[in-house]
């Protein structure tokens, strides 16, 4: 094996063995929910990877209240959004940290009465995937999960 070939062997090893040692040393933090009565829930609000902020999906539910709030899609998409930047703001984030957001319709046929709220909020266009899906949580009409960067 020549010089080159060593220095190059050596390189492809590094470079196989240093994501692993990286994605081994990253710290993973389940937060405890911001809202007392969510604590008990058996998921966490936000996983945190390092300065990835990855939130569980929001419906459209007014948690001051736990109902669900009336008006449709404009309404629901308003709200979870509203629930999308306060667990943010637990964190120290904003909507603007949000990099991907993927986003379930209890049908389609709702998409440009969503779409036009959601792009009102989510000025930056993250990354997105949109779908639809029956049976939502509490019968809702949207709910989306995000993925921040602090």
């Amino acid at each position: 094996m020549n010089r080159f070939q060593f220095v190059l062997v050596l390189v492809f090893a590094f470079a196989m063995c240093s994501p692993i040692s990286a994605q081994e040393s990253t710290e993973l933090i389940f937060h405890a929910s911001h809202e007392e009565k969510k604590q008990g829930a058996p998921f966490s609000d936000v996983v945190q990877a390092g300065n990835l902020y990855f939130l569980a999906g929001q419906i459209g539910m007014d948690h001051s209240t736990r109902t669900m709030v009336d008006g449709g899609i404009t309404a629901e998409t308003e709200q979870v959004i509203k629930n999308i930047a306060e667990v943010l703001k637990q964190h120290g984030l904003t909507l603007d940290q949000v990099v991907k957001c993927t986003v379930i319709l209890s049908t389609m046929d709702d998409f440009g009465a969503f779409n036009e709220v959601y792009t009102q909020y989510f000025t930056r266009k993250p990354a997105r995937t949109t779908f639809a899906a029956s049976g939502l949580a509490r019968n809702a009409k949207i709910e989306i999960e995000a993925l921040a960067i602090k």
